[in-house]
């Protein structure tokens, strides 16, 4: 029961009842609840600007363990760029290598995903930073593990392909039983036996007389019979696929014509002295891709491996070229 209030009346200086009707009573009651929830707010504001709700501390909780979950990708995903970059130094260097197949260039292997609105849609964010960044590395890792795979898919074909391939690739000399010292010129630069000028001689002469049979060096197909009474003179190209030809010049008689289908050690010509030539010799050239390499490197078959150092010693001395 609520207390009794008086009050000191001046005129009859004497205490009276305090009496309220119906109005004051709620007056007082609206001041009362208006008072209490005007403190209420400041309460709740305060708490909530320096403390954060119980919900917006846990969406907090959330999003630290988003960040760090963020963050242990970003380590799996450099292991991964680790190990990818693995694959792709034996693929290019060892694998690719061995089955002659050219590497991979790294403006292949690191092309990204073309567009610079594609992370639009993930920007404007307050963490937008850590997802583009992680996304943007899952775009590369997929793009590269493409290229790695259709390489894969290559190294496959030519490892079914590899005995045609090593029964095609030039590997003996063209001319058999031949003293290595009557290699008289050698691929690089030589001096011309006409002009007197250095020049750079693109295959190797072999000294025989006219009529000594000359060989096939690998499996493949005759892409030119052309006789000629100037430069090379009488000449066989031969395409032995896999990016490798070669050439046989100066000859006398043909034993092949345009299209046949040879083997390795196959005749196909006789050495003679027709084109520009100094003596009856013959002149081989093996290329790569259309460019000409050092045909010493490819008598394998032929030479042990004394034979094949002192051939590249006799190589290393200079000479006149035959042609």
């Amino acid at each position: 029961m609520a207390k009794a209030k008086y009050f000191f009346n001046q005129k009859t200086l004497s205490y009276e009842r305090l009496k309220t009707n119906w109005k004051q009573r709620l007056i007082q009651v609206i001041s009362f609840v208006l008072s209490t929830s005007v403190f209420a707010v400041v309460i709740i504001v305060f708490v909530y600007n320096f403390f954060g709700s119980p919900k917006e501390r846990m969406q907090q909780r959330e999003l630290e363990y988003m960040k760090l979950q963020y963050q242990l990708l970003q380590e799996r995903l450099q292991n991964l760029d680790i190990l990818l970059a693995d694959m792709q130094e034996r693929d290019d260097n060892i694998y690719r290598i061995i089955f002659e197949a050219e590497p991979i260039p790294s403006s292949i292997r690191r092309a990204g995903y073309g567009g610079v609105d594609r992370y639009d849609r993930l920007k404007g964010y307050k963490n937008s930073d850590i997802v583009v960044l992680t996304t943007q590395r899952l775009d590369q890792i997929a793009s590269q593990l493409y290229v790695q795979s259709k390489s894969f898919d290559e190294v496959y074909e030519l490892a079914k392909n590899k005995s045609e391939m090593l029964a095609s690739i030039p590997a003996i000399q063209p001319v058999k039983d031949i003293d290595l010292r009557r290699i008289t010129s050698y691929f690089g630069i030589r001096t011309d036996p006409f002009y007197k000028v250095n020049k750079f001689h693109q295959g190797v002469d072999f000294s025989a007389p006219t009529g000594t049979e000359v060989y096939a060096t690998g499996n493949g197909k005759v892409e030119m019979v052309e006789k000629s009474y100037w430069g090379y003179g009488n000449t066989i190209i031969i395409n032995h696929g896999f990016g490798y030809k070669t050439k046989y010049s100066h000859l006398q008689q043909f034993k092949v014509k345009k299209g046949d289908v040879i083997k390795r050690g196959q005749l196909i010509a006789t050495i003679g002295n027709t084109g520009k030539s100094t003596a009856p010799h013959l002149h081989y050239e093996v290329h790569k891709n259309d460019k000409p390499v050092n045909p010493v490197h490819f008598f394998f078959n032929d030479l042990s491996p004394e034979e094949y150092q002192l051939i590249l010693e006799l190589s290393a001395q200079p000479s006149q070229s035959m042609d």
